[in-house]
Formats: C-alpha cells, structure tokens, sequence
C-alpha cells in the first residue's frame, strides 16, 4: 500500500476457541470528534470466517505481525470478503495512534 498508515498481509483471527490464518487490507484514522483512532478493512474471501460470522456482526481479536486489537466482523461484500472495523490501537503500526485511546 501507498500510505504508511495501511495494512496490507497476513492476520489471525480469533474467536469462539478458533484460530483462522487470513489475508487483510486495513486502514485508519484519528476522529477528533470522539477522540479516537479508527481502524477498518477487509478480511480476504475465507470459508472459514463466513461461517464464524454467518451473516451478522461477530467480535473477534485480530493479530498481525505488527500487533493485536478487538474487532467486529459484519456485512460480506459482493466477493465474500467480510467488512472489519475497531477503535483504539489498531493491530497494525501507525504514528497516528499517539492519540488513540482504548
């Protein structure tokens, strides 16, 4: 990716006692309205995590190699790659999280 604040790689998603080895492409920002760093992306097509998520909105822990964070899965697009979305410290590396707060 362009952008130094982009994740683009590999991930594991954890929950309900599984652990499922994906793909992910992440972006975030600082919302000086909340205060808040907000991070969201997609979790690459995976037969596995439509099933963990099943059409409806999922709370999962998200590692990369650059870190972890809670996150909720919800609305697959068209191509079976489901929407991920979180505020606080991002699971990925950022200058921008000096403001997050958890």
């Amino acid at each position: 990716m362009d952008d130094e604040d982009d994740y683009r790689g590999p991930a594991t998603l954890h929950a309900e006692d599984r652990e499922i080895a994906v793909e992910v492409v992440l972006r975030g920002h600082f919302q000086p309205i909340d205060g808040r760093f907000h991070w969201y992306g997609r979790v690459a097509a995976h037969d596995e995590v439509a099933e963990l998520a099943a059409h409806r909105a999922t709370s999962v822990l998200l590692r990369t190699p650059g870190g972890e964070a809670r996150g909720t899965l919800s609305d697959p697009d068209p191509w079976g790659r489901y929407r991920i979305t979180g505020t606080g410290r991002p699971p990925f590396p950022t200058d921008l999280t000096d403001h997050a707060t958890a």
